[in-house]
């Protein structure tokens, strides 16, 4: 299984509408890979808070997802589209992914649960997600999650427990927390022994200097590739079997204890 992870840089000097038409192109190049990941709200910068609004669109059939899926149906890939700003029907925002099959067909959306801003920006800005989110893939199963989700190890924990092997996260985490970004993606893969693609973008946007450093990760935890800070785009092969054989060589989750239905104290 061939990964393509695609590490935009977020210039605010480049239009949306311009940046959308490049990354689809880019998209278009990865033919030959099975699934290409990009990042958190690459159209518009997870910080550029200012232009949330205006450029929030329909997850449906919304500007980026028609050119994200006819970009995936041109190079026959799976795409996780990162995410966009969604206006739902009610006019609620909400940070969402989309993910599409080779046909161009969406086959799954998921709104971010764990909104960042402790009472500012997204936080205050867009709806919280309520649901957890699997796609089946043909030689995985994908597990949908968003940036600051990262720090809520019990999430990914739940992912697993639906069938995740592969975990996708998009981000926009900013360069100062570059060291999180990299220990806790390391840390999702070594607790819940699966795959880990973690993608981030690059350049600053809303002030904000990103991360960058996206990365592969192993069932392991061991580090297949990894990104510097400019964009970048990483191609990696993966073995959709070493999941199930990480948990049979080492099958500590099957040791759990706490998190379990346990007899309660009176």
């Amino acid at each position: 299984m061939r990964a393509s992870l695609l590490q935009i840089d977020v210039n605010p000097q480049e239009s949306v509408a311009e940046r959308r038409d490049r990354v689809a192109a880019l998209v278009r190049d990865q033919a030959g890979s099975d699934l290409v990941v990009l990042p958190e709200l690459w159209t518009v910068g997870a910080f550029a808070y200012e232009t949330f609004d205006s450029e929030a669109e329909s997850a449906a059939d919304g500007p980026t997802a028609e050119a994200m899926a006819s970009a995936a149906a041109d190079a026959g890939v799976w795409l996780h589209a990162g995410s966009v700003v969604e206006r739902a029907p009610d006019g609620t925002l909400y940070n969402t992914s989309l993910v599409f099959g080779p046909d161009g067909t969406l086959h799954g959306t998921y709104r971010k649960i764990h909104r960042f801003g402790f009472d500012q920006g997204e936080a205050v800005m867009m709806g919280g997600g309520q649901e957890l989110v699997t796609v089946e893939l043909p030689d995985a199963v994908a597990g949908l999650a968003i940036c600051y989700d990262l720090r809520f190890p019990e999430m990914f924990r739940q992912l697993t427990d639906a069938g995740a092997t592969l975990l996708v996260l998009p981000a926009g985490w900013p360069a100062r927390r570059r060291g999180h970004w990299t220990l806790l993606s390391r840390a999702r893969a070594i607790e819940n022994q699966a795959y880990v693609l973690a993608c981030c973008s690059a350049g600053t946007n809303g002030g904000v200097e990103q991360a960058g450093h996206s990365q592969v990760v192993d069932p392991w935890g061991e580090v297949l590739a990894e990104a510097g800070e400019e964009e970048q785009v990483l191609t990696v092969d993966l073995d959709p079997g070493k999941v199930a054989a990480t948990r049979e060589q080492f099958p500590v989750l099957r040791d759990r204890v706490l998190g379990l239905d346990l007899p309660k104290r009176a």
